[in-house]
Formats: C-alpha cells, sequence, structure tokens
C-alpha cells in the first residue's frame, strides 16, 4: 500500500492513528521478536552460494528503490561482477501462485506485466539483468541460480524484513515523504521501527533527511540520491525519443500509479511541462480505456506504468525513463563490502 493509498491517518498523528497504538505496540513486539529469533538462531536463514545486497527500506510507500536497484546493478555490472534480481512481485498472478517464476518473454512479445508484476518486468527491461520473482525470495534466488549459474551475485528489490534469506549487505533507501506519521503499522506506515537503520549498511537519501532521522541512521553512511530523466520514449514507437521541449507549452496528461505520484508530477514541473495531473493507486492495473481520453494530446507515464500499457498503447503515450543520481562514494562502499564478504546481522 503506498501512501497515496494510504489512510489519511497514516500521514499525521492524529486520535485515529493514536487509537490503534496498541495494536501497533503488538505488531513491534511480533516484529522485534522475530527479527531477535533470526539473530539468536532459533529460525534458520538460508545462505546462498552467493553474496545477497538487500535494497529496502523500513516503510510501507514508493521510495526511490526501484531506481537505487537499477543503479546498483549497473555499478556491480561495471566492477565486472554477474548480478541477478530477485523479487516479489507484488500482486502478480505469478507470486500468487507461490512458485517462483523467472521472468521471460514469450516469442514476438515481451515479458506480461499482468503475470509477473509491473516492478518486475521494468527491472528485466531496463536492466538486462535476469530477475526471478516469488513470496519465497530463497526459492526464487535458488531458481534464478540454477537458470543462470554465472550469477555471482544476487540484489533482492525490498526484502529488508524478510530475514529468512542471508543477506551480504542491506541498502535502505529513505524518502521522509513516505515515512508519514512515524509510527508503525497499523498506526503509521512503518515496517520496522526507525531506528532499524542503524543496523544497515547503507542509507541512499532520496530528498534531505531531517536531524532527527540522522540521529536514528547512527553511524551509517547517509549518500545523496536523487531521479534524473530528461528524454521521453514513445510506447508505440520504441525508436522514436523526445526531449521536453516537444511538451512544453502544450496541452498534456500525465499518469502515474506508483507510491507517490507527485513527485513525478513535480518532475515534470521542473521541466518546465504543465501536465494535467492524472493519478492512480500504486500498482494499478491500467486497460485501454484509462487511456481512451483527449485523443491527440500527448499523455506522459512513468516507465512502470508503461510495462502495463504497451499492449494497449495509443500513439500519444510517452514513457519517461529515470535513472537514479547517487554520489560515487555509495558504489566503493558496496564493493568493499562484498570484498570483505562480511555477513550482516
Amino acid at each position: 500500500m503506498a501512501m497515496k493509498n494510504a489512510p489519511l491517518f497514516w500521514r499525521r498523528r492524529s486520535w485515529r492513528s493514536a487509537s490503534l497504538l496498541p495494536a501497533a505496540m503488538l505488531f513491534r513486539a511480533i516484529a522485534a521478536t522475530r527479527r531477535e529469533l533470526y539473530k539468536a538462531g532459533r529460525l534458520s536463514r538460508e545462505c546462498l552460494p552467493v553474496p545477497v545486497i538487500v535494497v529496502g527500506n523500513v516503510a510501507v510507500g514508493g521510495s526511490g528503490k526501484t531506481p537505487a536497484v537499477l543503479w546498483l546493478v549497473e555499478e556491480l555490472r561495471k566492477a565486472g561482477y554477474h548480478p541477478g534480481i530477485v523479487s516479489r512481485g507484488h500482486g502478480s498472478q505469478a507470486a500468487a501462485s507461490g512458485s517462483p517464476h523467472l521472468v521471460a518473454a514469450r516469442p514476438g512479445s515481451p515479458p506480461d506485466a499482468e503475470f509477473y508484476g509491473d516492478e518486475p518486468v521494468m527491472l528485466a527491461r531496463l536492466s538486462g539483468c535476469d530477475v526471478a520473482i516469488g513470496r519465497d525470495r530463497p526459492a526464487a534466488a535458488r531458481a534464478l541460480l540454477a537458470a543462470h549459474p554465472e550469477c555471482n551475485v544476487i540484489v533482492s528489490d525490498d526484502g529488508m524484513q524478510h530475514y529468512r534469506l542471508e543477506r551480504a549487505m542491506e541498502i535502505a533507501v529513505v524518502d521522509e515523504g513516505a515515512l508519514g506519521n512515524r509510527w508503525l503499522l497499523p498506526s503509521g506506515p512503518l515496517r520496522e521501527p526507525l531506528s532499524r537503520l542503524a543496523e544497515t549498511d547503507l542509507i541512499l537519501a532520496h530528498g534531505e533527511l531531517s536531524p532527527h532521522l540522522r540521529a536514528a541512521a547512527g553511524a551509517v553512511p547517509i549518500v545523496s540520491m536523487r531521479l534524473a530523466g530528461e528524454r521521453f520514449r514513445s510506447l508505440s514507437k520504441p525508436d522514436e525519443w523526445r526531449g521536453a521541449e516537444a511538451f512544453i507549452g502544450k496541452k498534456v496528461h500525465a499518469l502515474a500509479g506508483i507510491g507517490q505520484p507527485q513527485r513525478f508530477f513535480d518532475h515534470l514541473a521542473a521541466m518546465g511541462i504543465e501536465a494535467v495531473p492524472h493519478p492512480f493507486p500504486d500498482h494499478y492495473r491500467f486497460c485501454a480505456a484509462d487511456l481512451d481520453f483527449a485523443p491527440g494530446e500527448p499523455k506522459l507515464m512513468t516507465s512502470k506504468d508503461a510495462v502495463k500499457c504497451a499492449p494497449f498503447t495509443p500513439s500519444d503515450a510517452w514513457e519517461l525513463p529515470v535513472r537514479a543520481v547517487i554520489d560515487a562514494g555509495a558504489a566503493a562502499l558496496v564493493l568493499e563490502k562484498l570484498a570483505d564478504g562480511c555477513q550482516t546481522a
């Protein structure tokens, strides 16, 4: 559930969020006990033959985690690694099946976002990496390694709370806008308390972090991150690209079914594009009717939405691919951690 679609009381502390604090305290106790059982070895972890890097967060909702995964696999490639990606496949038919699946294209067509999920298909398309999905991440990782033995490091898209999978490193992507009232579920959007950040290996700060949040991170390195994207790709003619100037001063529409749609609208505004916003729920299943309006007026969307709209896209739909711009020191920290071969708690 993204902050856009979350209860309004998750955004700020109120009597409604406070009324759920007893349940939140129970949730916290259960989560803490579970984590301690894994740390003490009372619950077993699965250690794979290759290192695993988890990219996740402590809150429900969009924080820029997927672009961070794309950045990470590219940096690993530059260093000579052969990365693979595992993901849950949120809301997909494949995830619901209970068995791991490798994201694959059918002959003559791209991977099916309805079956595999929007984020796994986007990751496979934009990264060029092999991607496996499943609710059981160790099983998904094993399936990936069996099919692609050349893979020598696995990046887990999300999964900080999936402790059964042993990891060499944890990277937390933090956007204060996704933290809401900073209370735990169900009073707020937090999966774990903010103190959990101090147990990670690296924090990617998507935007400015308050002094309070920096203090919660303790001694963990904090590296700034921003999203960049300047050119639009036609969904109907994938080889056709246009710059922002093609849409400035025109009547255009912006569609976003992501965790924080406003971030996409703000990105367009910063490019000088005044678009009519059309926010949708995170992981929204688009259909042809959703794009069947204002013919001839450009419709701009994110890559996550484009993979779902590609089968029925009109000629006036355009995708804006974005990339994470992260300080160079972050990649050095990751590679040093991998070289040390350390395992986190």
